[in-house]
């Protein structure tokens, strides 16, 4: 049996080479996946994205499978309600930074026609082949992440600090960061 090449960071469990091997750094260009990412994303800073992914079915049933307008209309009973969740990451900040990041990101669509132009914008449409030759010549931020974050801040976004974006950007495939050894790349 042929043992795959994979980016070291992945092979921690089947969860982790799943997700690696199936969504990772493959372009994504459709509002719901993108938003779904964002929240995952916004739910991650400061934690491991092992602890996201763990609980993501979790994510999806109490964010009523990621439905942005109805995130945006969370009432403070819905916040209390997931607040008291033990199946998902339960910070308030970060609860009421999903229901801010719905609204705005559904400005974003008003403006641009969709998310997905908004933030594809960011790299003229394709995804950044980086080409590393070792987990260590992964960035945490680029200028592109810099810039984006400051942009959504300014669009009223919270918690989409550069770090979080670049995460974002690499697991929707805006940036290929998959090591050149990585069966991936094939």
């Amino acid at each position: 049996m042929e043992t795959k090449q994979r980016c070291a960071w992945c092979e921690k469990d089947d969860l982790y080479r799943n997700y690696h091997d199936n969504e990772w750094g493959k372009p994504v260009y459709d509002d719901e996946t993108i938003f779904e990412f964002l929240i995952l994303e916004t739910f991650q800073a400061g934690l491991s994205w092992y602890t996201v992914l763990a609980k993501r079915e979790n994510f999806r049933r109490a964010f009523d499978n990621f439905d942005l307008k109805k995130i945006a209309n969370y009432s403070e009973d819905k916040m209390a309600q997931l607040a008291e969740d033990t199946g998902i990451i339960r910070n308030k900040l970060k609860i009421k930074a999903t229901i801010t990041n719905a609204q705005a990101f559904i400005e974003v669509q008003e403006e641009f026609g969709s998310f997905s132009k908004y933030i594809w914008g960011f790299v003229d449409g394709k995804p950044i082949d980086n080409q590393p030759k070792t987990l260590s010549e992964v960035k945490a931020t680029t200028p592109i992440s810099d810039a984006l974050s400051k942009d959504m801040k300014k669009r009223g976004f919270k918690f989409v600090g550069s770090t979080v974006m670049y995460a974002h950007m690499q697991a929707t495939g805006m940036v290929n960061d998959h090591v050149v050894n990585c069966h991936t790349r094939k």
